[in-house]
């Protein structure tokens, strides 16, 4: 008795081309307006990822030139003391803020400089926060970007297949693909851009806590000498980043 090996089926498997993704190739084949999307959410991804390590570099510089302040500040046991150290590392944030104290600290009460140090505060913040609406923004809009160009590659793939006169999958396949090839791009930017919002979001709501209660402390340092020495010659330069 004779046994074959290797029938048709074993055949027709071996020769099943293999398929693959090709990002580039249905790229290519896509209409203009959708190589336009593609290309606006590709500089959007690109943009999150700069941005996002600006913002982490920033913050470093900002928490090691802080954390040097108020590791001295702390030694601190007079507003002249404060204030000589506060000008000689006038980069700190805690330093600003120490600097508008001292413009308004001769006669004012404990209110009107706890009042300075909150408004200090928050300009401290938001120049932390600077360039995150842009996060935000790409985070919000690059779905909605990649879902107008899939609705554009649907409407495309539509008249391609009344060109065709035909809905096999060859005619369907790769116009489906041309179309849905932007939504996927528009999640990859804005899942990244979602990711490092919140990060970076918490991490500035972290410093300006520890701003807030380090400024209350030296409200009372401050309070303690009602004749700040608002005449003598301490170099206090707010110098903005």
């Amino acid at each position: 008795m004779t046994f074959f090996q290797g029938g048709p089926d074993a055949a027709s498997t071996s020769d099943t081309p293999t398929i693959k993704l090709d990002l580039i190739g249905l790229i290519e084949h896509a209409a203009w307006p959708v190589k336009i999307t593609v290309g606006l959410l590709v500089v959007c991804s690109l943009l999150v990822w700069v941005i996002a390590v600006l913002k982490l570099l920033q913050l470093g510089r900002l928490k090691a030139s802080e954390g040097d302040f108020e590791r001295r500040a702390r030694k601190a046991g007079s507003a002249k003391e404060l204030f000589e150290i506060a000008g000689a590392r006038a980069a700190a944030p805690g330093a600003r803020i120490v600097g508008e104290l001292y413009k308004r600290g001769s006669e004012a009460s404990v209110e009107r400089l706890r009042a300075v140090a909150d408004r200090a505060i928050v300009t401290e913040g938001e120049n932390a926060r600077a360039l995150m609406w842009f996060l935000a923004f790409i985070a919000s809009a690059a779905p909605f970007i990649g879902l107008f160009g899939t609705v554009y590659g649907i409407m495309d793939a539509f008249i391609r297949i009344g060109a065709a006169k035909t809905a096999s999958l060859p005619v369907v396949a790769p116009a489906i693909g041309e179309a849905l090839i932007t939504t996927a791009i528009g999640l990859a930017a804005a899942i990244p851009a979602v990711f490092f919002y919140n990060w970076i979001d918490k991490r500035v709501s972290d410093f300006v806590a520890e701003l807030e209660a380090s400024a209350a402390e030296w409200v009372v340092i401050l309070s303690d000498n009602p004749a700040l020495p608002v005449d003598s010659a301490i170099p206090l330069v707010g110098g903005r980043r």
